[in-house]
């Protein structure tokens, strides 16, 4: 049975995609909860444009992105941490911590899903972290943390 997704669906597909699906599946679940429409003409015209206006902000998302990451690629964030005479850290620095010394240092605001730290920082010194901005677009920061 041909159907349009009119929201995302994860494993079938995104919003104006056209997809196959068996009988059941489409009747069962997909059309009782509003996740797609029943393809005809009129319709397809409709999932057309949805498609493209899909793939145009996605696009507009990337080149955000990618102006972001330009801006801040290379960037070498200091942020100050109570630590011990050995140079272990009373805490960790955590992903809010690197937020804010990120918003500090560059006037860039950033979401806690958009940065990554492999291992909890516990230690002076320099660190490298991620930020994924986009699918696509991920980079590293170095995080400097010296004793407070």
């Amino acid at each position: 049975m041909k159907l349009i997704l009119i929201q995302d669906v994860e494993p079938l597909g995104k919003k104006g995609d056209v997809v196959d699906v068996a009988k059941g599946y489409a009747r069962n679940y997909l059309l009782p909860r509003h996740y797609a429409i029943e393809a005809n003409p009129g319709a397809m015209e409709a999932a057309e444009k949805i498609r493209q206006a899909r793939i145009e902000a996605e696009e507009k998302a990337r080149q955000a992105a990618e102006g972001v990451a330009q801006q801040l690629a290379g960037t070498r964030v200091v942020i100050a941490a109570h630590a011990g005479d050995e140079g272990q850290l009373y805490g960790s620095v955590s992903v809010g911590d690197v937020i804010e010394g990120i918003n500090r240092f560059t006037g860039v605001e950033l979401e806690r899903s958009q940065v990554h730290v492999e291992k909890p920082i516990k230690e002076i010194g320099l660190h490298e972290i991620v930020i994924r901005l986009h699918p696509e677009v991920e980079f590293p920061i170095t995080l400097d943390v010296i004793p407070a």
